[in-house]
């Protein structure tokens, strides 16, 4: 059973499809959240969730006090059971759009994402997340947190440039990497 962990929505109960996605579990959704909530960014913010699935993390998010949260889902199915469960909790700013991460993650958005979320099929090839992560660049606000899950078989994660791991975490068959823009000192000079 999958349920939002905490906020507004705590305890309720999300619907996933019965087959093709394989939801964040409930204890590391948690670990997630905490780790969110302790760089303070969740509360009125602006939520990305590509392979949302039945929209869980997003979910989350916006039960937990993000502003708007988009939920993307390429499958048209999962899309739906995303589309019924952020109907069900009535939580205020979620949108669900069928399409596709790489397609949607090149789109201007104005202002900014503040958090984003992949938890991409594992079968994706990290040079293919790589594409997606770098049509994401110019669209992610400098004190982003972009959060990856991945089988902690994959290897890290390809990440663009000017992108750096701050830290990872290993659940079980999950590993969840937590990556930011790398923000140049401006005007720093060494003593």
């Amino acid at each position: 059973m999958t349920r939002i962990v905490a906020g507004l929505a705590g305890g309720r109960v999300l619907k996933v499809p019965p087959k093709g996605t394989r939801p964040t579990s409930e204890r590391v959704r948690e670990a997630i959240f905490s780790r969110l909530e302790h760089y303070d960014l969740l509360r009125d913010t602006k939520v990305l969730d590509l392979y949302a699935g039945s929209g869980a993390l997003g979910l989350e998010a916006a039960s937990r006090g993000a502003r708007e949260v988009l939920l993307v889902e390429a499958h048209k199915a999962a899309a739906g059971i995303a589309r019924d469960n952020a109907t069900k909790l009535g939580l205020a700013g979620v949108s669900v759009r069928c399409d596709r991460a790489e397609h949607v993650a090149g789109l201007p958005t104005s202002p900014p994402w503040d958090v984003v979320f992949l938890d991409p099929p594992y079968d994706l090839s990290n040079e293919r997340l790589h594409d997606v992560l770098a049509a994401l660049v110019p669209h992610v606000d400098e004190r982003a947190v972009i959060v990856i899950e991945r089988s902690a078989r994959s290897g890290m994660p390809l990440l663009p440039k000017q992108w750096r791991v701050m830290t990872s975490k290993t659940y079980g068959e999950s590993t969840v990497y937590y990556v930011e823009p790398e923000v140049p000192l401006v005007g720093y000079t060494c003593a």
